[in-house]
């Protein structure tokens, strides 16, 4: 039976969502969120990512060999990788450079691959595209929640603007990669809290 597009988007939002229900690209929230533009920029790639990746796997899936299915997965995966890598080096040098080595490991995110195995290779291009959609943007909320707080309260600022006064000595804390750590471990409790799902011993 075809799932609704719309529930397909919001489940990764908030019920099933990668980072916090998931547990999967936490490297990734860990590395660059300290200030909201590489969060904003890393979002966008992994979209792209997990759209393209989820909608051609699923194309091709009734012509992907079972033996090999992983090892394409992992080339399409990476095709799409590289091409959106030199599109920021073309086009957002700078940042492209803030994020190093963290856009080309998109390639091993745990998010992308377990996608295109668990779902794109399961179900027609329609769906596996809004499945990639949701999980992309479900894995972008937390980074850009996570990102606000750590540059708003590190350095009182916000994409680079100075919203605290100057004299506001920072919170060291959240510059630093533990920061991060505090800040989603707020998130998933917060929202456990409210949708009161748990962990079952």
């Amino acid at each position: 039976m075809a799932k609704n597009p719309k529930d397909i988007v919001l489940d990764p939002l908030s019920d099933n969502n990668p980072i916090t229900v998931q547990m999967l690209g936490i490297c990734s929230a860990l590395a660059v969120t300290a200030q909201m533009n590489t969060a904003v920029i890393m979002s966008i790639a992994v979209i792209l990512v997990l759209v393209g990746s989820n909608t051609i796997i699923s194309l091709m899936r009734n012509h992907i060999p079972g033996k090999i299915r992983m090892i394409v997965e992992m080339v399409v995966i990476a095709t799409l990788v590289i091409t959106v890598d030199q599109l920021l080096k073309a086009f957002a040098f700078e940042a492209s450079k803030q994020l190093s080595v963290f856009v080309g490991l998109i390639i091993t995110n745990c998010i992308v691959m377990g996608r295109a195995e668990a779902f794109a290779m399961q179900n027609p291009p329609k769906e596996a595209f809004f499945d990639g959609l949701g999980n992309g943007l479900g894995y972008s909320a937390i980074l850009i929640i996570v990102a606000a707080f750590r540059e708003f309260l590190g350095a009182g600022a916000l994409f680079g603007f100075q919203v605290l006064p100057e004299s506001y000595p920072g919170n060291g804390l959240m510059v630093i990669a533990p920061g991060a750590f505090v800040v989603i471990g707020l998130i998933i409790w917060l929202q456990r809290t409210v949708t009161k799902k748990y962990e079952e011993a």
